[in-house]
């Protein structure tokens, strides 16, 4: 289960304007669980609502490449690799907790309508 979003271009804007920097994430999960599956719901509805095309995510099921996940020392499942931009960083869970995820990932919330919490 190796799945790749498609990683779309940052050049500067017209405006002269700074590109924003593209994110690159693996994800590794085992298996098709409920957990990993709720991982991938929603570690893509994350990039889609605040990353918007600036994101190159790559799902990797242990199970299937477990050299992979031996060569990035991962020891527990699903855990989310952030490679760039640096400063490199690991995420352990289901990623529910989108908040955490965000400020893990150094990443400043948009406005995606959702109510805040009271």
């Amino acid at each position: 289960m190796t799945s790749r979003s498609p990683k779309k271009s940052t050049q500067a804007s017209g405006d002269g304007a700074p590109a924003a920097p593209t994110y690159v994430l693996r994800l590794y999960v085992t298996g098709a669980t409920a957990r990993s599956r709720r991982a991938i719901l929603n570690i893509s509805t994350i990039c889609k609502e605040q990353l918007e095309g600036r994101y190159d995510l790559e799902v990797i099921d242990i199970h299937q490449r477990p050299a992979l996940a031996k060569d990035e020392q991962v020891l527990a499942a699903p855990t989310l690799i952030k490679s760039l931009p640096l400063p490199l960083r690991r995420i352990i869970g289901d990623l529910s907790d989108h908040e955490k995820v965000l400020y893990g990932l150094d990443i400043q919330p948009k406005n995606t309508g959702r109510k805040a919490p009271s």
